[in-house]
């Protein structure tokens, strides 16, 4: 006789909807602990709620203890199952509020990391306009490298990301913002740093005598580094760890101007003939090409472009 299984968790409910949030937050987080000030819940009430869950679902989602948090095998699952439902709740409710002619709920904004210090970038200006229009909408700002930021809104996790444009996709809809000059820099103990400039290399070509840093994930820094022929010897995967290599003196790397200069300022790294190894990085907004973006996220994206052809 056939035996019938049946499912662990049934029917899904608001309690299960909030587990999965809580859930979510202590992975983000990064632990229990962690997620207490998040959550504005005790550690214990944190924990409880994890093994509610865990009971629910018939599984073992994370290990606790002295060596620290960590996910299992099911707990990785369960947490990018988590994301795909927690991001389908949110479109729901958006498009019940744009039923009601309301813009509420939520929306997540992915930026790629070090945009803040570039004068050219009005992300601040935008989220005011955006802010004065739909006040009821609960904003959340994420940093994160361009290859996430993609993955994130095709996947639903981000409504809109600002990235630099590297390759196009049919998938996502593009607009341009604003963009930055990436210099080429060594560390104050690299010996470029003190060289005189008959010293300083010429061209692309005499540059592969010393150590690079470069970002691994395809980007217009990983293209432009294949297309001079460039070999990483060590990786980044953000802009400060990029300038974390720099800083040793082993590795020369590419960073934005704009954020170079603090540490350009007090003599801790310096450009490498400034003119010659230099390359510039457009930014674009991208949303979804298709299911139609939500009328939270079209008024995002319609701040961002006044903020940036206003220039303020």
């Amino acid at each position: 006789m056939q035996v019938k299984t049946r499912a662990a968790l049934g029917q899904l409910s608001d309690m299960d909807i909030r587990l999965l949030r809580v859930f979510k937050s202590v992975v983000d987080c990064g632990g229990m602990a962690a997620a207490e000030l998040e959550l504005n819940i005790g550690t214990s009430t944190v924990s409880r709620h994890i093994k509610d869950l865990e009971t629910r679902l018939g599984l073992t989602l994370c290990r606790r203890g002295r060596a620290g948090f960590a996910l299992t095998p099911e707990g990785e699952q369960i947490y990018a199952e988590t994301l795909r439902l927690l991001s389908g709740v949110d479109a729901f409710r958006s498009r019940v509020d744009e039923i009601h002619q309301r813009m509420g709920g939520e929306l997540h904004i992915a930026v790629f990391d070090k945009t803040a210090s570039n004068p050219a970038a009005h992300l601040g200006a935008a989220i005011a306009l955006f802010q004065a229009q739909a006040p009821d909408v609960n904003l959340h700002l994420h940093v994160a490298p361009l290859n996430t930021i993609e993955r994130g809104v095709l996947d639903g996790q981000f409504q809109v990301g600002i990235i630099p444009g590297h390759r196009s996709s049919d998938t996502l809809a593009y607009d341009e913002l604003f963009a930055e000059t990436m210099f080429l820099y060594c560390g104050a103990a690299h010996p470029l740093f003190g060289a005189a400039p008959e010293q300083q290399p010429a061209d692309w070509a005499a540059l592969r005598h010393y150590g690079f840093a470069g970002l691994g994930y395809h980007s217009p820094n990983m293209e432009l580094t294949q297309q001079v022929r460039l070999a990483r010897q060590a990786t980044g995967y953000d802009q400060e760890s990029i300038a974390t290599l720099i800083l040793s003196g082993r590795f020369l790397g590419f960073l934005p101007d704009h954020y170079a200069e603090s540490f350009v300022r007090p003599g801790r790294m310096r450009a490498v003939q400034a003119p010659v190894f230099s390359y510039r990085c457009s930014f674009f907004s991208i949303v979804r090409a298709s299911p139609q973006a939500t009328r939270v996220t079209q008024a995002f994206r319609a701040c961002l472009r006044q903020a940036h052809q206003a220039g303020t």
